[in-house]
């Protein structure tokens, strides 16, 4: 056994804090229907610097990973993503600082890598072969490399209108792809149906603990490519939201070890007008989300999500960081797709577009403010969605 020195000591249901045996193949709390989280030993202590000679990768912050045996690490070198100044865009609309992490850079083109990466080596950890997920893309490519670096299945649900390059990424990695009329809601219940003697371990977002905790090193990587000081803004695409979730646990569990002293970040969620089930419940300040009818189809496919999961960690996370929700137009998302690219020089996928176009937003009505350190997350590459886009510009 090769340790990892890792100082992961429990898991808990977020809302009741019910605990559950780290030992055991866990999902969800099946009582109340709320995702588990894994927790650490931060009591410990732990000294950043150690992190100077380490792999430029998530694995780098192993200690606060729930993988016990590093032998079982499945691994393509995901993580530690470029930050790029967006000097032109600054300029041009007043900021004084603005800067976007780019997780396009990471293997299967998103930030997905990390997630399915960590979901896939901790199952790995506890015997788990076969898996199922239902994805709007980026996921299943993820789940499905993954699965096939390590010699283990996957079987990917997703819906019909997803850009064939992803169905093509599944299948040439060796997945079991099946179609789906619908959104991804939709999927994941074609999926359930085909799952229901729970064959195949089910990595649908946040119904396993270990997807989110991939996620949360975006937020170790900020801070430590930040020299350890915080954004004041981070403005993210929203889908299932384990991003946005992960960055926020992040922050709090580095301002526990004492690697910050404190956290001004405000998070933002973005959406679109025709899928925003965050920012209609934000918007009434509640803190749980309802299912949203006949979700619009969108060429950024990964916000299409009608009903995330861990909606109420969504919520909870703006209202303790004071952030905030808004959704943009699909015609929001092509203007800024065309002003990263002819501006910036990065093609980028339309979920970050989004996220541009957002800022723009928050900035006009001074909820952001001309001195604020502004994060953007693009979260893929522009490339897996070019069928979504000839139409709009060729």
């Amino acid at each position: 056994m090769s340790s990892t020195h890792s100082i992961y000591n429990r898991l808990e249901n977020h809302e009741n804090g019910k605990s559950f045996d780290i030992n055991e193949i866990n999902t969800y709390c099946h009582e109340n229907h709320e995702p588990l989280i894994a927790k650490y030993d931060l009591s410990q202590g732990l000294d950043k610097a150690n992190l100077a000679d380490r792999a430029r990768n998530m694995w780098r912050y192993k200690e606060v990973l729930p993988i016990k045996d590093s032998d079982y690490i499945i691994s393509l070198n995901e993580g530690y993503t470029p930050i790029h100044h967006l000097l032109a865009l600054q300029q041009k609309y007043d900021f004084m600082h603005l800067n976007m992490k780019d997780e396009s850079h990471n293997p299967t083109g998103s930030f997905k890598a990390r997630g399915l990466g960590m979901a896939v080596s901790k199952a790995n950890e506890l015997g788990i072969k076969e898996f199922c997920i239902p994805t709007a893309g980026n996921a299943g490519s993820a789940l499905s490399a993954y699965c096939a670096k390590g010699g283990l299945k996957a079987h990917i649900f997703m819906p019909k209108q997803t850009p064939q390059v992803f169905q093509l990424d599944c299948k040439i990695m060796g997945a079991n792809v099946t179609l789906v009329d619908g959104n991804i809601s939709d999927a994941g219940a074609v999926m359930r149906k085909a799952n229901k003697e729970n064959q195949w371990f089910d990595v649908t977002t946040l119904k396993e603990p270990f997807r989110l905790e991939g996620k949360k090193t975006m937020g170790y990587e900020i801070a430590e490519q930040n020299q350890w000081q915080l954004p004041d803004v981070i403005i993210y695409p929203t889908g299932g939201g384990t991003g946005l979730i992960g960055i926020w646990k992040a922050f709090k569990e580095m301002l526990e070890l004492g690697w910050i002293d404190h956290i001004p970040s405000r998070m933002v969620a973005v959406q679109t007008n025709g899928c925003n089930p965050i920012v209609q419940a934000f918007n009434q300040g509640l803190m749980s989300s309802t299912p949203y009818e006949d979700p619009a189809i969108t060429i950024a496919n990964g916000l299409r999500v009608p009903h995330a999961f861990g909606h109420k960690l969504i919520l909870k996370t703006l209202k303790e960081s004071n952030g905030i929700a808004l959704s943009v137009s699909e015609h929001d998302i092509l203007n800024g797709l065309t002003e990263l690219s002819q501006k910036e020089g990065l093609f980028i996928s339309p979920e970050g577009a989004a996220v541009w176009e957002a800022a723009k937003i928050l900035k006009a009505s001074e909820w952001i403010k001309r001195d604020d350190k502004v994060l953007l997350l693009n979260t893929g590459s522009a490339y897996k969605y070019a069928e979504n886009l000839y139409s709009h510009f060729l």
